[in-house]
């Protein structure tokens, strides 16, 4: 795991690449702590911050062939490696580390770009091909490894993350009114845009080719749409897992250090749990998060349980209001997105006490995607129709805004009402891309997959596990489980109001029933009870004065929605959305994008 980063000029241009890059690296050194390194030629830098978990002595990147006229700098792990160097040895390629990136240039060198649906991983890199004179990108599947990019006159930029792109900025990046609109009431934002106008993402299962004129063709390598609805039993469809569970979970535990688990109590990381035993012998390490003096329920004494059953080596967290009020700061630098998903705070205590101890951690992430657990996908047939009527388009999907209690057209600024038709863009789009013969369920799991697991539950994983330089692996997102599940019939998903049928049925061999079958909890993060009392009084009196919220909202807006919080309690959702955005804006907009201190207290970051 770890952060690249690197520019492109037109041929023939002067324009200098070493200033610029130093700057980027430097934004990637919590990605990669263990080594750094760079290439160059005169039209292109490449630049890799390590954290080393394959090949530890010689797994070094760029990784430079120069017989080839290829350099590459790779983050994320190719779980299949093995299998394919072995091939391409038989072919007659010769490599020279044992780190799985250089599967990626021996692939690349036999196959070109044909060579990505041969991959098995999470992944994002960079490829300069000097002889064709192009820049490769490509992104794994899911998109759990991040990659943005930046054109500008005469220069290409690309990154693992946002903030890495800062320094190529302005001093004041322009903002995107459709994102921000995507994320005051969705949470995220999704699709090829960001938050920063000038900056977009390379999309899950895309490759750009970069020529040397800085014209971009896109090139999509993987596309669950062409995935087909498959009939068959619960006992055939309980033998065609088998084996393919197996070689996914026997390629995701390859790694020359130590892995553990995010433990919730769940069905999914119960799941990884056993799995992950099978394939390890000793204690594993696991880790779980609970909080102090909240008038809500957490998972710990069920984590508890199974981490006893399966006679784990477990620890847990435990954070309270001001842990987590003090973390957010660094968890909304961390996220690099605007994104409004409270876990995010929760996991990155889990990623600070993970970190201590280890380099890779296991989550169950994926399972409700995948196996359809979510009961957003179980929806009444009248509820859904009332959905749909009311936002054309949508199929009643995610259609209802997470902006509530506190009236948009009072509090938003003009740009952002004009903004509001992109707020459901991305799922209406979604919606149209599903194949006709796919059911509700089915097309319901896709938009997920598109939209809400790459750029919300993947960017929580991603962002807040590197800011810790800790490696996140997800099994149950592997391709080939995604498309198993997404090609099960409805029966096997849904049935009699539970969720995850077939994937509980599965577990069932190694779970107690009772774990396996309680209502879906979820991971809930109890800000509604803390975001009160002296908090929200200095909040008050500070939010009103901060710069983005005076060139994005209404002052008086701003002010009903903060009272209503103190006299109902029921607007938290807005008054964090405010609270982060302000702090977003000044740690990216304002500032450099330069990180602040792991705890510190947001009042002062407003």
């Amino acid at each position: 795991m770890c952060g690249i980063c690197g520019l492109a000029n037109k041929t023939h241009s002067s324009s200098k690449l070493d200033i610029p890059i130093q700057a980027m690296k430097a934004q990637l050194t919590h990605r990669g702590p263990d080594d750094c390194g760079q290439w160059h030629n005169p039209n292109a830098t490449l630049a890799h911050t390590r954290l080393s978990i394959i090949d530890l002595e010689h797994g070094h990147q760029p990784l430079v062939d120069r017989s080839q006229g290829l350099a590459l700098v790779a983050n994320g792990e190719i779980y299949n490696f093995k299998e394919r160097r072995e091939q391409l040895e038989r072919e007659g390629y010769h490599f020279h580390t044992h780190s799985d990136s250089e599967v990626i240039l021996r692939a690349y060198q036999a196959h070109g770009i044909d060579a990505l649906p041969l991959l098995n991983g999470m992944f994002a890199f960079a490829l300069y091909d000097t002889r064709n004179k192009r820049l490769i990108l490509a992104r794994d599947r899911q998109g759990m490894k991040p990659l943005y990019f930046l054109k500008q006159p005469g220069r290409f930029a690309f990154a693992s993350e946002i903030k890495a792109l800062r320094p190529l900025l302005d001093a004041s990046p322009a903002m995107d009114e459709g994102a921000f609109i995507q994320y005051l009431h969705n949470q995220f934002s999704s699709g090829r845009q960001t938050i920063l106008k000038d900056i977009q993402r390379v999309l899950p299962g895309e490759c750009l080719i970069i020529d040397e004129n800085l014209d971009i063709r896109f090139h999509r390598y993987w596309d669950a749409t062409q995935i087909r609805p498959h009939k068959q039993s619960m006992d055939e469809a309980m033998e065609a897992f088998a084996p393919l569970m197996d070689q996914v979970m026997e390629e995701h535990v390859r790694s020359d250090v130590p892995y553990g688990l995010f433990l919730s109590g769940g069905v999914d990381s119960g799941l990884m749990l056993a799995e992950l035993k099978r394939h390890q012998d000793g204690p594993l390490r696991t880790y779980s998060v609970g909080y102090h003096n909240a008038d809500m329920d957490d998972e710990l004494s069920a984590a508890a349980r199974l981490a006893r059953h399966f006679g784990t080596q477990h620890t847990e967290v435990r954070i309270d209001s001001e842990d987590l009020f003090h973390r957010i700061p660094f968890m909304t630098w961390a996220t690099d997105e605007l994104m409004r998903d409270y876990a995010c705070i929760p996991t990155s205590f889990l990623a600070e006490a993970a970190g201590r101890d280890l380099k890779v951690v296991f989550t169950g992430e994926g399972g409700d995607e995948a196996f359809a657990g979510y009961g957003r996908y179980r929806e009444s047939w009248p509820l859904r129709a009332l959905k749909a009527f009311r936002s054309p388009g949508t199929g009643g999907f995610r259609s209802r805004g997470q902006w509530r209690h506190a009236p948009p057209q009072q509090v938003f600024s003009k740009e952002l009402l004009n903004a509001h038709g992109a707020r459901l863009q991305q799922i209406r789009a979604a919606r149209a891309r599903a194949p006709r013969d796919w059911d509700e369920i089915t097309i319901r799991q896709y938009t997920d997959l598109v939209t809400a697991l790459p750029d919300n539950l993947l960017t929580k994983v991603d962002r807040n596990l590197m800011a810790f330089s800790l490696e996140g692996r997800t099994p149950l997102l592997d391709h080939r489980i995604v498309e198993f599940g997404l090609s099960l019939p409805a029966d096997l998903k849904i049935s009699g109001g539970q969720g995850k049928r077939f994937l509980k049925r599965w577990a069932e061999r190694d779970l107690p029933a009772d774990l396996l079958y309680r209502p879906k909890k979820g991971f809930h993060v109890p800000v509604k009870s803390w975001l009160k009392g002296e908090f929200l009084e200095q909040l008050a009196q500070r939010l009103p004065e901060n710069t983005g919220i005076q060139a994005w909202f209404t002052q008086d807006g701003v002010l009903d929605t903060l009272k209503r919080q103190k006299t109902h309690g029921d607007a938290s959702r807005e008054v964090f959305s405010l609270l982060q955005f302000a702090i977003w804006h000044k740690l990216f907009i304002e500032g450099d994008g330069s990180a602040p201190p792991i705890k510190a207290d947001p009042l002062e970051w407003i």
